[in-house]
C-alpha cells in the first residue's frame, strides 16, 4: 500500500518554525518589531529565493538576497520539528510494508533540508518536490511524479495525507488517490471533493489508514 505525505504543517510545524526564525532574525538585525509581521506575511505559504529580493528592499537590508536565502534555509531547517507521533507512525507503516513518499510544493533545497533536520528522510522511498519535478500540487502530474519516484504507478492507487483542502485533498482525489485531511484545528468546509478521512493530526491519519486496510 502507498501513502504520500505533504510536508509543511502535516509532518512538520512550518508555521511555528517560521515564526521562531522571523523573531530571531529581527532580533539579530535589530529591526523594528513590525518587521516580523512583514517577513511572516511574505513567507507564510511558501518561500523561494526571489522572496528575499523583496524582503531585502522592504526591510532596508544590505545583505545579498542569496545570502539571506541561505540564512533562511539553515535557520528554518534548525527549527523543523515533527508533530507528535509522526516518526513513530511512519515507522509503523514501514514495518507493515507500506511504500511511503513525500509530495510537497516548494524549493528543493529547503524542503530537503527540513526533512533531513527533522530526521524524516530515511522513512521515504521517494521525495517529490514541485521545483524539482516542474509540477505543483494540485496538478495530477505532481502526484504521478511522486508515485513514480516511489517506484509505483498512479493507477495502483494509495493515500495522500495533507493539510490543504485544494492542493492536497482535491488534487489527490482528482488523481485517484484516497485522502486524509489533517485539520490542525481547522474546520472542513464543503468543497468539490470531500476527504475520505478527517483527522486532527498526522498520527491519527496514520492510525486510520492502517485500520482501513485491516
Amino acid at each position: 500500500m502507498l501513502a504520500l505525505f505533504d510536508l509543511d504543517n502535516t509532518l512538520i510545524d512550518r508555521r511555528g518554525g517560521l515564526e521562531d526564525w522571523a523573531r530571531g532574525f529581527v532580533r539579530s538585525r535589530r529591526l523594528d518589531r513590525g518587521a516580523e509581521s512583514v517577513i511572516c506575511e511574505r513567507l507564510r505559504e511558501r518561500a523561494y529565493p526571489v522572496d528575499f529580493v523583496h524582503l531585502r528592499k522592504a526591510l532596508g537590508l544590505g545583505d545579498d538576497p542569496g545570502d539571506l536565502w541561505r540564512e533562511y534555509v539553515d535557520g528554518i531547517a534548525r527549527s523543523a520539528h515533527c508533530f507528535p507521533g509522526a516518526r513513530e507512525g511512519l515507522g509503523a507503516l514501514r514495518g507493515d510494508g507500506w511504500t511511503l513518499g513525500i509530495a510537497t510544493n516548494g524549493a528543493g533545497d529547503i524542503q530537503r533540508a527540513k526533512l533531513a533536520a527533522a530526521g524524516l528522510t530515511g522513512y521515504f522511498d521517494g521525495i517529490c518536490v514541485s521545483e524539482e519535478v516542474g509540477a505543483r500540487k494540485p496538478a495530477r502530474e505532481h502526484f504521478a511524479a511522486a508515485v513514480a519516484l516511489c517506484g509505483l504507478r498512479l493507477s495502483a492507487g494509495g493515500w495522500m495525507v495533507g493539510d490543504k483542502p485544494d492542493t492536497d485533498i482535491e488534487g489527490a482525489g482528482e488523481a485517484g488517490l484516497r485522502t486524509a485531511w489533517v485539520a490542525n484545528g481547522s474546520t472542513w468546509t464543503d468543497g468539490p471533493r470531500e476527504p475520505d478521512i478527517v483527522v486532527s493530526g498526522v498520527a491519527e491519519a496514520i492510525a486510520a489508514m492502517r485500520q482501513a486496510v485491516v
